[in-house]
């Protein structure tokens, strides 16, 4: 049964990797034998998960990439198939918050500025994975990081909220369109989890108290409540399950 497990071989390439859930992500996939490639644009943090995954024993490589600019995208998949010869999985993690404004506060500057990377970046990133495997013709994996706002409602992060559902309807048509390749996809419908992203907001009191007693689990998601998820997805090419969104929030949702 362990070999279900074993992804010795296999190339995944996970951006927003140097941090929080893609970090998470990224150590599940090289702790079973994954070679890993991490995109951020913090380039100190690039270098710590890059020291870090490698303690894994597996090829690691962290690349500075702004997933929001199309030439910067196309050139960083390249030079990730330069390194590796191949990715077999992406997870398409990168994200960016809304600044809190009121909606009606806020600038089309702003909604932009989320969207360019939470939905223009997912976009030129899942495309090119996508051409990448057609074009090998033997499957693939394409995973996004969505998120509980697509559904709750989110008051003040509208331009967030609508990037992930937007995200999750690209993975959707990806899941039909890319069946005939093997290639599989799927999104992560997340909740409350501590990263560098959302730990100033988990901590408030006030929220924290409204939000925490409706969270069965009593705490928050952590990063490596991801990995041996990312582990099991990035197995999966042309299996069965495809065009999931699997709800990954402690059961917030369900309460």
């Amino acid at each position: 049964m362990t070999d279900l497990f074993d992804l010795t071989g296999h190339v995944a390439l996970v951006t927003g990797g140097n941090s929080g859930i893609g970090l998470g992500m990224a150590h599940g996939l090289a702790r079973c034998g994954a070679d890993v490639c991490v995109w951020g644009t913090n380039a100190e943090r690039n270098a710590a998960a890059a020291e870090e995954l490698a303690r894994h024993g597996t090829r690691v490589r962290a690349l500075r990439c702004d997933i929001g600019d199309e030439d910067a995208v196309e050139e960083s998949f390249a030079a990730t198939l330069e390194h590796f010869g191949r990715v077999d999985s992406c997870f398409a993690n990168a994200g960016v918050s809304g600044s809190g404004a009121r909606f009606v506060d806020t600038t089309l500057e702003e909604w932009r500025r989320v969207t360019r990377i939470d939905l223009d970046g997912a976009f030129l990133t899942l495309r090119a994975a996508a051409r990448h495997m057609v074009s090998r013709g033997d499957g693939g994996v394409l995973v996004g990081t969505s998120s509980v706002s697509t559904v709750h409602g989110a008051p003040r992060n509208q331009a967030y909220a609508a990037s992930k559902a937007g995200l999750t309807a690209i993975i959707k048509g990806c899941a039909v369109e890319l069946a005939r390749y093997g290639i599989n996809a799927h999104s992560l419908v997340v909740g409350w989890t501590e990263t560098p992203m959302t730990e100033r907001g988990l901590h408030d009191e006030r929220f924290e108290g409204a939000v925490m007693p409706r969270m069965p689990q009593r705490r928050w998601g952590a990063p490596d409540d991801f990995a041996r998820l990312a582990v099991y997805l990035a197995g999966g090419i042309g299996g069965f399950h495809t065009g999931d969104e699997i709800v990954v929030d402690g059961a917030y949702s369900i309460f």
